[in-house]
């Protein structure tokens, strides 16, 4: 009875192991997918109930004879087929592997006639309950205790038609008495390792796509992100008086550093610069929301503190984020070269005055939307013909090489010591090569922004 037992086991076991490669190459690939869509339909059905009758066919063709009664893993086809195909998979399966188990199954005496009608009923009736087991109660069968629950009841009831069709009652009970531990136990973790596994890969699958999805979300905001910011050509802003060069490069697909140029009115021209907390979606959004307020309000108050103080009012609001956003904003008469300008907590820019760059630090104020009521004060400075001034963000000076070594601002104001007659893209593409020099392939993690202006004079 030992050696029955043991040959019982590897036997059951060995032919579990090929079900179960097939079922992983199947579940882990596309194929389902890309043949029936994501939603299950008849065509599934009745593909998940012919796969399952023939993991029930090959059960039965590899079991092992007792007393006319075939101890295998055919019931593994039916259950699997129930819970992917539903009610028609299962239904399908079991007929399939029933009628099989019928041409197959001994005839030389009556017990062995009864133990093939039992086994037939058995794994019809398997198929289509684990069907509507499946419709009902997909979701917890797809945990392995209870898969593991469903499959030892669906064995016990196999065994409980064994012993109520098969006559004599000895004869049945004493192939039950010989077969229920290998029965049970091979045929319910058999079907729970394949539920875990079918899970494992609908999960993943699950996530793929939504990777996919969000990619293609975070392509089109990329998209919209830069469509916010100003368009500077040869058309815009369009004045002879000035001379104009921005990029953005975002750590991530989206980012929360932005710039922008517009008209206050027909001489004067405000450019902003500016670095959101935090980086992805979140930042994006608050960018948006920076950038519009900032600019309804310059061009709505008379006096950039009072614009700046407002905007900040306003940001703090409506700021149940917590989000803050560090801003140098300037405005130049381009007739006269006067430049009034507000700092809230952002790096300084740089002055090329003669090719000798300069950082103005001057007295800088609270970010913006870290505390309502803040008072921000407006300073000034005159540009001459020629001269330049060099915006950007922390990202700039931030860089870091494989060391995590900063490019710092002595790196910057050393590449922006250059002749009078450099155009602002040409210094922007400079300051590009020194940093990406400096990195030497190291992954950056904050976005770099610059924006560079040249005073022409009227």
């Amino acid at each position: 009875m030992d050696g029955n037992l043991t040959a019982f086991f590897t036997n059951m076991i060995g032919t579990l192991a090929v079900i179960l490669v097939i079922a992983a190459f199947i579940g882990g690939s596309e194929v389902l997918t890309k043949f029936f869509g994501s939603k299950m339909n008849w065509k599934y059905s009745l593909f998940a109930g012919l796969l399952g009758g023939v993991f029930g066919i090959y059960g039965t063709m590899s079991g092992l004879e007792l007393n006319g009664a075939i101890i295998s893993v055919r019931d593994i086809g039916p259950m699997l087929a129930g819970f992917t195909g539903g009610p028609l998979g299962g239904l399908i399966a079991g007929v399939i592997a029933g009628v099989h188990r019928f041409f197959v199954g001994s005839t030389e005496t009556q017990t062995a006639q009864l133990t093939t009608y039992a086994c037939v009923i058995a794994t019809v009736c398997i198929g289509v309950m684990c069907g509507f087991l499946s419709r009902k109660f997909h979701d917890k069968l797809k945990k392995p205790w209870w898969a593991l629950l469903v499959g030892i009841v669906m064995e016990i009831f196999h065994l409980s038609l064994v012993l109520l069709i098969v006559k004599p009652f000895d004869a049945a009970l004493g192939i039950v008495k010989s077969i229920f531990l290998p029965f049970i136990l091979v045929n319910a973790v058999g079907f729970t390792l394949i539920i875990t596994m079918i899970s494992y890969f609908e999960k993943q699958r699950i996530i793929s796509q939504e990777r996919s999805r969000l990619k293609t979300e975070l392509e089109v905001a990329t998209v919209i992100q830069h469509s916010l910011l100003p368009p500077i050509t040869e058309t815009y802003p369009g004045r002879p008086e000035i001379g104009l060069a921005a990029s953005m490069d975002a750590a991530k697909e989206v980012g929360g550093d932005f710039y922008d140029v517009f008209f206050v009115d027909r001489d004067r021209l405000a450019f902003v610069i500016a670095d959101v907390s935090g980086k992805g979606i979140p930042a994006a959004l608050f960018m948006a929301t920076s950038k519009t307020t900032i600019q309804n309000c310059v061009r709505d108050f008379p006096t950039l503190s009072e614009a700046i103080t407002v905007a900040n009012d306003s940001l703090c609001s409506n700021n149940t984020a917590q989000m803050f956003v560090t801003v140098w904003i300037g405005v130049l008469d381009l007739s006269t070269g006067a430049l009034t300008f507000v700092c809230a907590g952002h790096n300084p820019p740089v002055l090329i005055s003669d090719g000798i760059p300069e950082y103005i630090k001057r007295r800088s104020g609270l970010v913006l939307a870290g505390m309502e009521g803040v008072k921000y004060r407006e300073q000034t400075l005159t540009l001459k013909k020629g001269d330049r001034l060099f915006l950007y963000t922390d990202g700039v000076t931030e860089a870091e090489n494989n060391a995590h070594a900063l490019f710092g601002e002595q790196r910057l104001a050393d590449c922006l010591k250059t002749d009078a007659e450099k155009d602002p893209d040409e210094i922007i593409a400079d300051v590009k090569a020194a940093i990406d020099a400096h990195a030497n392939g190291a992954e950056q993690f904050d976005d770099i922004t610059m924006l560079c202006i040249r005073y022409l004079g009227a």
